[in-house]
């Protein structure tokens, strides 16, 4: 490793890593039933992305899951208020205990409801030595009222990334959403449905691939080296103090 860092002047050679298979094998494999945070974008009476978070939540408990929904009603705009606020200690909280999450927005004007923006936005990338979404999984459905569309997915995707998580491959767009529901608001049985069953099992698979190792997952070596860079500069402050301790020890005055 050595002979190969030198022909790489640029890297620091302690905060750098090779990846291996070891490392990304989990000392301890978790056991409990993976954690999901469910979150819909309208506040509507009869809200199909609420509908369709439903169905959703109904089918990660048939696969063993643990979840949560989060009831986004007076929840107030980003920065009106301190985050001390009821509604968003509730949503961070579960932000936190959760090990993956549902993101289900209608579609309006071609793009996510601003209420489901503003529950994203209320959830920081880090409080303190916390990070609420890195390294955890989602994915993403949207319901629209005319025909099929991706806009809101794809939205959803690109904060996805921007929140460091593992946004899965699959996800459910469902047209004409007045459509796929019954009086009860159960969805109907169609191609529809069975997508979002798909979009369910490969979260729940990627969620057990990766909670384990999220914290190798995510380390990087930008932040390892701040981080060594940190240590480095606290040794030589610490150093330098007790050196003129010892030296004011030695002359026995006060000044030194």
């Amino acid at each position: 490793m050595s002979s190969e860092l030198a022909a790489l002047p640029n890297v620091i050679a302690t905060p750098f890593q090779a990846p291996t298979l070891d490392a990304l094998t989990p000392k301890v494999v978790s056991t409990h039933p993976p954690r999901f945070l469910l979150l819909y974008g309208s506040l509507r009476e009869r809200s199909f992305s609420r509908l369709l978070t439903f169905e959703a939540a109904r089918l990660l408990q048939a696969m063993g899951a643990e979840t949560r929904i989060f009831d986004p009603a007076g929840l107030p705009q980003p920065d009106s208020v301190p985050d001390t606020h009821p509604k968003v200690q509730e949503l961070r909280t579960l932000a936190a205990w959760a090990e993956g999450m549902v993101w289900t927005s209608p579609e309006r004007h071609g793009a996510m409801t601003g209420i489901m923006k503003s529950q994203i936005d209320w959830i920081p990338l880090s409080v303190g030595s916390v990070r609420p979404t890195q390294g955890k999984t989602l994915a993403v459905m949207e319901v629209s009222g005319g025909s099929q569309s991706f806009n809101a997915v794809n939205q959803m995707r690109i904060l996805g990334r921007w929140m460091r998580m593992v946004t899965i491959p699959n996800q459910s767009s469902v047209a004409k959403a007045f459509q796929e529901f019954d009086e009860a608001g159960r969805m109907k049985p169609s191609a529809y449905y069975d997508r979002v069953v798909d979009v369910m099992e490969e979260l729940v698979k990627f969620t057990l691939l990766v909670r384990d190792r999220s914290d190798y997952l995510t380390s990087r070596y930008s932040e390892r080296r701040e981080d060594n860079e940190a240590r480095l500069k606290a040794d030589a402050l610490a150093a330098e103090a007790m050196s003129q301790q010892k030296v004011a020890a030695k002359c026995g005055c006060t000044s030194c």
